[in-house]
């Protein structure tokens, strides 16, 4: 059973900075493509970014791109969301989501392609 927990949300104003983590617990994430997905308030699930299994690939919703980096540990156990610029319309509730990769350089933004969901960790961007 594949587990790993989100963390690093929270408040903060328009314009602030937020680095989520997504931290495995008993296995490693390097043959997973990792995602990460979130969801406001009446709204449906959506997709943020991607990283590969490789490292070497990645993928951006429009809406964050520019603002948002996402990047692997070294230690292989934890990927992160880096999020600049932050916009009231980035409120949400903030999901890490993992697949095994088909193929090292594989990502998705779409929540049907992955199987293993964390709790999720709220983001509220407001002055």
């Amino acid at each position: 059973q594949l587990e790993f927990v989100e963390s690093g949300g929270g408040l903060v104003q328009p314009g602030g900075s937020l680095r989520l983590s997504c931290t495995a617990s008993g296995f490693t994430l390097d043959s997973y493509a990792i995602a990460w997905f979130r969801q406001a308030p009446g709204k449906g699930r959506e997709g943020v970014s991607c990283i590969s299994s490789s490292t070497h690939k990645t993928v951006y919703a429009d809406s964050v791109k520019g603002r948002f980096t996402i990047s692997r540990d070294n230690d292989k156990t934890t990927v992160y969301l880096q999020m600049n610029s932050l916009k009231p319309e980035d409120t949400a509730v903030y999901y890490c989501a993992a697949q095994p990769a088909f193929y090292s350089e594989y990502v998705s933004i779409e929540a049907a392609d992955f199987g293993y969901w964390g709790q999720g960790t709220q983001v509220t961007v407001s002055s």
